[in-house]
């Protein structure tokens, strides 16, 4: 490959991640082209960009990007496939489905995900547990209405509210 070609397979490398909040290092060594299609196929339905790329290239766009990717260094071994998203927990939630189904293939290497990086296979559990933004923003919704619902399902319980403001009524006498 001329050196021009590497250089801008690292440029295009180097786009993405900086176009992408999150990205996952996959081991593919052990599937077939019809369980990488199968696999490529998943992942478009995810809106998972998913790219087959050099180690050597990786490692060179990963040193030229202004974050410290060094953790990841020692996980550019064997077949590599950088797995891009937008949302931190979907490509740990597919490789979880892919594994139970396919035992162990692909298997992860390591991710990059809410600014954080994990390294090695057993962190997948940790990277499923991974709230999205929107999922977050659910949870504070649901503490905020929760008081507001109560109010409400005292005021129509009326009998009740009624009960109970005569009750005060008359310990106030």
């Amino acid at each position: 490959m001329k050196k021009e070609v590497k250089d801008t397979i690292i440029v295009e490398l180097g786009e993405k991640l900086k176009e992408y909040a999150h990205f996952y290092l996959v081991d593919v060594t052990g599937l077939n082209a019809a369980d990488t299609s199968e696999l490529r196929r998943n992942c478009f339905k995810k809106e998972i960009k998913m790219v087959v790329v050099k180690n050597t290239l990786l490692h060179k766009a990963l040193e030229a990007s202004e974050v410290d990717f060094e953790p990841l260094y020692g996980t550019l071994k064997g077949n590599t496939a950088l797995m891009f998203c937008n949302t931190a927990n979907v490509p740990a939630k597919l490789l979880k489905e892919y594994k139970d189904k396919k035992k162990a293939i692909p298997a992860l290497k390591a991710a990059y995900a809410e600014e954080g990086i994990f390294v090695g296979e057993e962190m997948l559990d940790n990277l499923c547990a991974i709230k999205s933004k929107t999922e977050l923003i659910a949870d504070i919704v649901a503490l905020l209405q929760s008081p507001i619902k109560n109010v409400v399902s005292g005021l129509n319980a009326g009998g009740k509210i009624h009960g109970l403001l005569d009750a005060i009524a008359e310990r106030n006498q």
